[in-house]
């Protein structure tokens, strides 16, 4: 199956290169030079992921991924050449589901966007996980908390439905990187954090002070009733 990326990416001579690049990894590459673009494409056309430069004119792309982030959960991965922490956090921050810093391997960001399209689904039929008022449902990909459905993105239900399925056991960083986004990263586990961070505002009654998503400290993190 043939995948749609769009790319949004002012820079021709890298915008040239990796849409050729990414062509030959058997993607179907569509690109936009501005924000503006971009949002106007994804108001006409269905993308499988979008590809998304923090540095762009007019519409900067940390605004971009706000705006469609709160469209819906198409999958954004941030493509920057800022590798700060604070630049990182801060695309993470604003719904990506994953980054990747230039100068790029084209080998590697395609086996980064097939990780994340993976897991798009992949859910047990007709199986119910319940965790203290939370009520998920792999099959259909939806959270109830309190009766009330709770709005997640493909990301963040993959990483509630790993810890939930647990079963109160702990599940280590390193595993959760590896179940959810397909690969190592190395170390930084910044990704993790800041997902963390933004299910617990979805499904915690106190995010600053979790009882459900719980950090065990060193170890990793489980679920607690």
């Amino acid at each position: 199956m043939e995948f749609s990326v769009l790319l949004v990416e002012d820079d021709e001579h890298i915008r040239q290169a990796l849409g050729l690049a990414l062509d030959d990894e058997g993607f179907a590459v569509h690109d936009a030079v501005s924000g503006e673009e971009a949002l106007a494409m994804l108001d006409t056309a269905t993308f499988d992921v979008v590809l998304l430069d923090l540095m762009l004119p007019g519409v900067d792309g940390l605004e971009v991924c706000r705006l469609l982030r709160a469209r819906g959960d198409l999958p954004i991965i941030i493509v920057t050449a800022r590798a700060d922490a604070a630049d990182v956090i801060a695309g993470l921050e604003a719904g990506a589901d994953d980054y990747v810093t230039k100068p790029l391997v084209a080998s590697v960001l395609a086996a980064r966007i097939r990780a994340l399209l993976r897991r798009r689904g992949g859910g047990r039929q007709d199986e119910v996980i319940r965790f203290g008022h939370l009520e998920i449902r792999p099959d259909v990909g939806t959270v109830h908390r309190a009766g009330n459905e709770v709005h997640v993105t493909r990301t963040e239900f993959r990483l509630l439905v790993e810890l939930a399925s647990a079963g109160g056991r702990i599940v280590s960083r390193e595993q959760l990187l590896q179940r959810v986004w397909g690969y190592d990263y190395f170390g930084d586990t910044r990704l993790l954090d800041v997902h963390i961070r933004r299910l617990r505002r979805k499904v915690e009654e106190n995010p600053d002070e979790p009882k459900l998503v719980v950090t065990v400290r060193g170890a990793g993190y489980r679920m607690d009733l």
